[in-house]
């Protein structure tokens, strides 16, 4: 964690890295065509370049998790195809290693199947967050034709002070910054709605793939327990290997406790320096004052799909300015 609570900065040294400091960097990290290569640079960059102002930014973010999502694709099947080495390269040596790296196999296997998982459900916060850009894109038209006709007024009023259109043009004026006070309104709330959905996604499918990481490292652990790593002299006989039914145990174990687990029996649960009390009350203020912009009190939902409906009215005027589209 940033000790200065920010990206700008550094990242200090925890007192993990202290006791044990960290390797050297991987020497597999690219070092010619930098993080993610030049085709991750191209689609992150492309994302920001095209499509409506207002979403540029998220449309980049969305393209950028959609790399991140890649990459995990791609280091699960890597993963998957070591398991599956590590099982071969243990079949030929003695009794013990070659049941061990087996069920090692069988684990690590596992991990590469909670990867997936976890790329499917980390999907879902992508996937709301793209909704909000699709939004964000919807809006634009709005504000573009409401600065459209103030810049019309503002060029009669210095060429013609006198001419009729001005009025004509403040009406239209008054209309359009009223339809866009009502998305920008509902934009807000959707905006935070989906914000805090698309984020419980992410920070749930982290603690069930990290949580599950961890039982199966423990497990893993077990199995090293049975591996006799005691030196032998030349000419001695190691004992022979019994671990057969025990490790098919720990097997049966782990898949009983990955299987049987919840999120609500997460370990890991956040210690704050506040009382979460304290700011009960200011969650249910914020709540309320949301509930209370959306008319009729509709739920978000609902209110998104009213506000799409409202937006296809077109205006006399400016038809084509009036009609919103959504981004593709």
């Amino acid at each position: 964690m940033h000790r200065t609570y920010s990206l700008r900065n550094s990242r200090a040294p925890t007192a993990s890295d202290l006791q044990n400091p960290p390797p050297p960097p991987s020497s597999t990290k690219s070092r010619f065509f930098g993080k993610g290569g030049i085709a991750y640079s191209f689609r992150r960059n492309a994302a920001g370049s095209w499509g409506p102002e207002l979403s540029r930014k998220l449309s980049q973010l969305v393209k950028i998790e959609k790399n991140v999502l890649r990459s995990m694709e791609i280091a699960s099947n890597e993963r998957r195809d070591a398991a599956k080495q590590l099982s071969i390269w243990g079949l030929e040596n003695d009794d013990d290693v070659s049941d061990i790296t087996d069920k090692l196999g069988v684990l690590i296997y596992e991990v590469s199947e909670l990867d997936d998982q976890f790329i499917d459900r980390y999907d879902q916060y992508r996937l709301t967050m793209k909704s909000i850009r699709d939004i964000e894109g919807s809006v634009q038209p709005s504000r573009d034709r409401k600065d459209k006709i103030t810049d019309k007024i503002a060029y009669l009023k210095y060429k013609d002070p006198q001419s009729p259109k001005i009025e004509v043009f403040e009406q239209e004026l008054v209309r359009a910054e009223a339809e866009s006070l009502v998305a920008e309104a509902q934009l807000s709330n959707i905006t935070r709605s989906k914000l805090r959905a698309a984020f419980n996604y992410q920070f749930d499918s982290i603690i069930e793939h990290s949580e599950k990481i961890a039982l199966i490292a423990g497990y893993g652990k077990a199995l090293l327990e049975l591996l006799d790593d005691s030196p032998v002299t030349p000419g001695e006989t190691r004992p022979a290997y019994d671990g057969y039914e025990a490790s098919k145990q720990i097997i049966i174990d782990a898949e009983s406790a990955l299987n049987e687990w919840t999120l609500d029996s997460a370990q890991v649960k956040p210690t704050l320096s506040f009382k979460q009390e304290e700011y009960g009350d200011y969650d249910d203020e914020v709540e309320d004052e949301e509930a209370e912009q959306v008319e009729g009190g509709q739920p978000a939902d609902e209110e998104e799909q009213r506000w799409a409906e409202n937006a296809d009215v077109t205006d006399d005027v400016e038809p084509a300015a009036a009609t919103v589209q959504p981004v593709v």
